[in-house]
């Protein structure tokens, strides 16, 4: 009885074995690869599929969703400047036909294998791009590189079984003595153009204060020439007036009867007074003697005669 109880447990664990192995569960974005004595026998695609037991063994689960990698190398310009990339890779399987889900299984033993040589691959492409470039040309040629890279790497990856999706280069960096000198250079053309723009607005400070001081003379010029003007014309007019006034009245003096050199003396008289009120303190030398007055009278005679001949003309 014990021993036929120990049977039947024995039967039933296998026949749970054996059943349990037949059917098998595939995830949803990945295939399985089923070998049969080693060797490739067909691919299950996500959902339940029925495997034949002990006999069918699932080699390999592959991912069909995109897959990320970041990879890290160094590479030297032409004129021998070590510079570090950071770069992350986009990628996924070309699709789930049965040639390209065998590339995928059976090209490299493993994944780290794949990462290496994508890695390797990689960091070639750019190092060869590099190596044509001076460092002053690197941080202008991102969008370069990556067409570059993608260019050799694409074709690499096809024969894999994989799909190049995106390359980005997300970070590229100088030694610390290149950084250094990069920005010392980027410091002195820095104060070199606020240098240059402190020039500028002096210059142009200067030249509007120029300006400005150029055209208050020129206003000023003109104002004075204008009051100078304004100072002649009066002195005209004051002259013409005095003129006429003397002419009438000379005529009237003759008119009268009387010689006209009274009006000379008279003007001489008021000149002397108007001299000794308004001097100020002045002194004024003046020839009181008898001879002195004569000889004034005799030239007002003469400038009288010379006014009259003009009045008679």
């Amino acid at each position: 009885m014990e021993f036929g109880l120990i049977t039947m447990a024995l039967i039933l664990i296998g026949i749970g074995s054996v059943v349990g192995g037949i059917f098998v569960t595939v995830q949803q974005g990945t295939v399985s690869v089923i070998t049969m004595f080693g060797k490739y026998r067909r691919i299950m695609y996500p959902g339940l599929n029925f495997k034949i037991p002990f006999l069918e063994v699932v080699f390999r689960r592959i991912s069909i969703q995109n897959q990320s990698v970041e990879l890290q190398f160094q590479a030297i310009t032409q004129d021998q400047a070590n510079v570090n990339f950071k770069a992350m890779l986009l990628y996924s399987v070309i699709d789930q036909t049965e040639e390209t889900i065998k590339s995928v299984a059976f090209k490299f033993i493993d994944f780290g294998s794949l990462m290496q040589t994508l890695n390797r691959t990689v960091e070639g492409s750019v190092r060869g791009f590099v190596a044509t470039k001076r460092q002053n040309e690197i941080l202008g040629l991102r969008r370069d590189i990556v067409e570059a890279v993608k260019a050799n790497l694409d074709e690499d990856l096809k024969s894999w079984g994989y799909h190049l999706i995106d390359l980005q280069l997300n970070d590229i960096s100088f030694d610390e003595t290149i950084m250094q000198s990069m920005a010392q250079v980027v410091a002195s053309s820095n104060l070199k153009a606020a240098a240059e723009n402190e020039a500028q607005a002096l210059l142009i400070r200067k030249t509007k204060e120029a300006e400005a001081s150029g055209l208050a003379v020129k206003i000023s010029a003109d104002a004075e020439r204008a009051a100078a003007q304004m100072r002649g014309e009066g002195i005209a007019l004051f002259r013409e007036e005095v003129a006429k006034g003397m002419n009438k009245a000379a005529l009237e003096m003759k008119a009268a009867g009387l010689d006209s050199s009274f009006i000379l003396f008279s003007m001489w008289t008021d000149a002397i007074k108007h001299f000794a009120e308004n001097g100020k303190g002045n002194v004024i030398f003046l020839d009181g003697s008898n001879e002195g007055l004569d000889k004034t009278m005799k030239h007002m005679m003469a400038l009288s005669h010379v006014q009259d001949n003009k009045l008679q003309k």
